[in-house]
Parts: C-alpha cells; sequence; structure tokens
C-alpha cells in the first residue's frame, strides 16, 4: 500500500511539515531536511562534441524541442558552413561580402550531435534576444543592416521536418539596438533596453504603429566617457513585476509601464566596472516559492568584471590588468537592502554565469586579464567555478572545478540543455575568422561540460521522470499538479524538490531571461519500491515566471532528473 502524505494548505511550513511527516516512515528526524552544507562531487568533466560546427559561437539559446540555435555575424567573412545550394545570401549592405553562401547560423541537435545549417539575412553583430511564450526565438538588433531589425525563429513542427529557418521582419525597432538586453515580461512581450550611444527601452511587438521608445536618463548617466562600461545592461524581472537594471556600478528598480524609476539601490562596493566592455556576469539567484500566492524574496548576483580605464589600457596601451575578483549579493526584494561582497578563488572578466538545474551557478569561460573587445583579453580562465549560494559561510561557497582545454575568449557562449549538461561554444577575439592566431585563434567548436552531479557515482541518486500529471505539459498559475518519477536509492534526508529552468538567450557573458523557480511541495507520495508522485504547485503569477516553456527538473540530493518540457501559463 502506498504510503501518502497530503496536505491542503499553499505554505512553506506546511510542505516542511508534510515532507518531515513522510521522512518519519523512512525512521528519519526533521534535522534530516537540510541539504548538504557542501557538495560532495568532484569537479565535473568535459567533452568535446563536434571538433568543428562551422561558426563561431557568438549567441546561443536552447528552444523548446530541444534544439540550440547557434549564430554569429555575418560580416565576419565566410564560415566553414556551406548553405544548401542555391541559398546565398545577397546583402549589399554587408561590409565583408556583398554575396555569401555559407551560414552563420546553425540549429544544433542535442540529441544526434548534427548541425543544420541556417540562413540569417542580416547582421546580427552583438544583438539580444528573448524566447515568446509560444516558444519563438524573437531576436532582436545588431549592426549595420541588422540594428533596427526583428527576426523570428520558431522550432521546426513536425509536419515541416527540417525547413524552419529564420524569419525577418517587417517591424522595425524604432532605435538601432547593438548591445542591448532582453527580457520577457508578464504580458508575453519583449523590453528591449539600451544599446551603443542609445539611452532608451522599447517594446516588441508594438501596442500600435505609433508606439516609441522611452527615454531612460539611468542609461546616459551611467556611461563612461570613454570606455561605456554600460552596455548589455544586467535585466532581471523581479516578483512584483518591476524591472531591476544593473549597468556599469549602478541600479534601479524601474516601472517600466510607467516609465518611473521606483528606487536606486546602492552602487556596488569597489571601483570595478561590470559591464561591457569590462564585461562581468550577473544572474537572479535561485526563487523557492512556498506553493501559496506569497512574493518569493528575490536576490541578484553580479560577479566579475575589470576596474576603471582597463579597456583603455588593453585597446591602446595593450596593457592587461587583471580582472575582478568580487562578486555582489544584493537582496532586491528588502526594503533598504545592502550589497554582500565575495571573493572568488581567481579573477574573472567576460565570464558565463549559468543557473544549472540543482540551484547551484556555474561560472565559465573567460579571462584573467584585460576586457572584451579585439584582442583585448590575456590569460584565459579554464577552470570552470561552481557557486553554492545556500551554504553558509561565503569560503566555502566556491569549488574550482575541471579545466577545460579550450580557451573561451570574448565571443564565446554557454547554455544549460535538458540532460543537464552545459554546452559551450565559441572565442573569435578577432575582427575577422583568424584561425591561425596566437594565442586565441577562431575557435568553431562545441564541447559539453558535465557539471559534478552527472558523475557515475551518483547514478544511483538520479531521478527519472516517468510521467507529468498535465494536460498537453501545460500548467496554470496556482494549479496543484504531480511528477511521477522513479530513482534507485532514494535518500529524503538530503532534499526533494522540484525546479523550472527558463532557458535563456547566452550572448556576451549576460544568460538573459535566466531563471530557476523551486516550486512548493504539498505532497510525496511512495507508488512502489522505487517510484514516487511528488504533487507541487505551479507558480502563482506571470510575474514571478512570465509565460512560456520551461525545463522541469526533480531534484534529489541534489542531483537532477533529465529535465522536460512544461508550459506555463
Amino acid at each position: 500500500m502506498a504510503s501518502v502524505v497530503k496536505n491542503p494548505m499553499f505554505s512553506a511550513a506546511s510542505a516542511v511539515t508534510a515532507l518531515a511527516s513522510l521522512f518519519s516512515l523512512f525512521g528519519l528526524s526533521s534535522t534530516d531536511l537540510a541539504l548538504p552544507t557542501t557538495s560532495p562531487y568532484g569537479g565535473g568533466r568535459w567533452s568535446l562534441l563536434r571538433p568543428s560546427i562551422g561558426i563561431s559561437a557568438m549567441h546561443m539559446q536552447v528552444l523548446r524541442d530541444g534544439t540550440v540555435v547557434i549564430f554569429d555575424r555575418t560580416d565576419f567573412g565566410p564560415s566553414n558552413l556551406s548553405l544548401p545550394h542555391g541559398r546565398c545570401r545577397h546583402d549589399p549592405a554587408d561590409v565583408a561580402l556583398k554575396v555569401d553562401c555559407t551560414a552563420h547560423s546553425l540549429l544544433y541537435n542535442v540529441e544526434s550531435n548534427s548541425v543544420r545549417p541556417l540562413n540569417v539575412q542580416t547582421d546580427t553583430w552583438c544583438s539580444s534576444g528573448a524566447v515568446r511564450p509560444d516558444g519563438t526565438l524573437m531576436q532582436t538588433g545588431g549592426y549595420n543592416d541588422g540594428e533596427r531589425k526583428v527576426r523570428t525563429f520558431a522550432p521546426c513542427p513536425r509536419r515541416r521536418g527540417n525547413s524552419c529557418d529564420w524569419t525577418e521582419l517587417e517591424e522595425n525597432l524604432v532605435e538601432r539596438r547593438w548591445y542591448a538586453s532582453n527580457h520577457i515580461l508578464p504580458d508575453g512581450r519583449v523590453i528591449i533596453v539600451g544599446g551603443r550611444n542609445v539611452f532608451t527601452y522599447e517594446f516588441v511587438p508594438k501596442t500600435s504603429a505609433m508606439e516609441k521608445s522611452f527615454y531612460l536618463k539611468f542609461l546616459k548617466e551611467t556611461r563612461d566617457f570613454r570606455e561605456e562600461n554600460n552596455l548589455y545592461p544586467f535585466l532581471h524581472l523581479l516578483p512584483d513585476g518591476n524591472l531591476f537594471i544593473f549597468a556599469n556600478k549602478r541600479s534601479i528598480l524601474l516601472d517600466y509601464k510607467k516609465n518611473w524609476v521606483i528606487k536606486e539601490y546602492r552602487a556596488i562596493p569597489g571601483f570595478d566596472k561590470r559591464n561591457y566592455p569590462s564585461t562581468g556576469s550577473s544572474v537572479l539567484l535561485p526563487m523557492r516559492l512556498g506553493g501559496g500566492p506569497e512574493m518569493p524574496a528575490a536576490e541578484v548576483m553580479i560577479c566579475g568584471g575589470s576596474p576603471p580605464g582597463a579597456f583603455t589600457k588593453s585597446d591602446k596601451r595593450r596593457v592587461f590588468v587583471e580582472a575582478s575578483r568580487s562578486c555582489g549579493r544584493l537582496r532586491v526584494s528588502d526594503p533598504d537592502p545592502e550589497w554582500t561582497m565575495e571573493q572568488m578563488p581567481m579573477p574573472r572578466v567576460m565570464s558565463d554565469m549559468l543557473l544549472l538545474p540543482n540551484g547551484h551557478v556555474l561560472m565559465i569561460n573567460g579571462a584573467t586579464n584585460g576586457t572584451a573587445g579585439w584582442e583585448d583579453g590575456r590569460n584565459a580562465v579554464h577552470n570552470p567555478i561552481l557557486y553554492l549560494p545556500d551554504v553558509p559561510g561565503p569560503a566555502r561557497r566556491f569549488e574550482v572545478l575541471t579545466p577545460a582545454r579550450v580557451p573561451r575568449m570574448y565571443h564565446s557562449a554557454a547554455v544549460v540543455v535538458p540532460d543537464g549538461r552545459v554546452l559551450v561554444g565559441g572565442s573569435n577575439p578577432h575582427s575577422k575568422y583568424n584561425f591561425t592566431a596566437y594565442p586565441y585563434p577562431t575557435d568553431l567548436s562545441l564541447e559539453a561540460f558535465y557539471p559534478p552531479y552527472l558523475n557515475p557515482q551518483f547514478t544511483i541518486l538520479r531521478p527519472s521522470i516517468l510521467s507529468l500529471e498535465a494536460v498537453d505539459q501545460t500548467v496554470s498559475y496556482s494549479q496543484r499538479f504531480s511528477v511521477n518519477f522513479v530513482v534507485t536509492m532514494f535518500r529524503p534526508r538530503r532534499g526533494l524538490s522540484v525546479a523550472l529552468l527558463a532557458p535563456p538567450f547566452t550572448t556576451h557573458s549576460f544568460a538573459m531571461n535566466q531563471r530557476h523557480l523551486w516550486l512548493g511541495v504539498l505532497s510525496v507520495v511512495r507508488l512502489s519500491s522505487f517510484a514516487y508522485r511528488i504533487t507541487v504547485a505551479a507558480p502563482p503569477s506571470a510575474t514571478v515566471a512570465p509565460p512560456g516553456y520551461y525545463m522541469l527538473f526533480v531534484v534529489h540530493a541534489e542531483v537532477p532528473s533529465r529535465g522536460i518540457w512544461v508550459r506555463v501559463r
């Protein structure tokens, strides 16, 4: 007979009580609810997926069918990936090739480890993107003839096979958006903030042909005269529906509906700059939901960057100063938050910060010295870092992981895929493809990093999802739903959770739209010796979880299952 623990109340306290009752069936005490205070896993491992995908992975986005859109820029010159016969790109505005029969975008199939060339028509250099609620990538801006363009890419319907490709919309942006940042909003629209010498934000799609952009003085105030240091601003949608924006060293809370700055937070301590070209990175740390309508706490983390003047020194004088070692955490949902500063094991600039399914933060790629820009970084950082945000004591939160062989410098990127691996590609610190440059030639390879939770010794702890009890893999806000899974060795004292992970658009060290939510646990049912059902509550609102497709993971003892796709709306 199945052992059942149920609680009709939607609260964090009731969920913990329910789990404690379940654990007592296994002869465990309430203290077993605590998660481990240190990671037991080790350093992870690397695998070369393809020595060349034909282009350098400057931009990456995982789609709801598990494929990954990868692209660079159209004016690098000919790539090493040909377009299908007769599908050359004709672009009289291109500064490299007016007629180009090679691809600068591709679709990577994670399951088959194969690539298919795509045809993007206008220049996507240093552009931005977000996935709309229907799973379509909306991609905006770029350089030259692409600076005001809006493009879309939708996963291929089965009936169309492999015929899907980029679509360039007739609707253009109001402003040129080069080095801007995007975020999906609760109403399904996308906000685009900033860009080079652009101090506004706008929305796509427009509500009318007359809709314009909105001036944001903060963007002009944070621009350093010679070095900028406010490009690709960090954007995070907070649970109250307002937008956190960080640029240079400063941050604000913006009511984008009223074009009103609600508050300005204290500047991050220290001298270091954090945005392009002094490129740090930022995440909104995992948010824990109680199962009811209560609003979760929100905390932003920003790591790395470069000191003032670093770009001028590297770009003009070829002096490569040491990057920042510091990270700052700001609990933005507090009434009067203060930055808490921590020190990384090594300096880092141009690294990617990714939220892993188990709630840890991975810092990967980048350099020890210099800044972003052509030839402006030195001393690649080969070792990823694992950051454990919930471990008490900052000194115990950082773990140095297994080093990569390939240096990933300027114009590299990384994304988490549903099987828990991290795809890593790119690195082209040159204005064209340059395969003989020393010490950092253009790199076209694609690798996979296996985080420590994928180590073979943890297979017995890894859950496998059997089914999702939701119609068409779709859940509504606040809906209760269940996930059935099996696990060989169940250790409830080590924690059992369900996580939603929004797949980000990653470029230039910022994973836009990245979001990790721990769902409120309502009950756990033991179905058989190895099978269980966990019932959770979907996020309470679109401000907590913007509508769209998320990867869902069951996480047991800090080891995640393979993810499945679920639509939240």
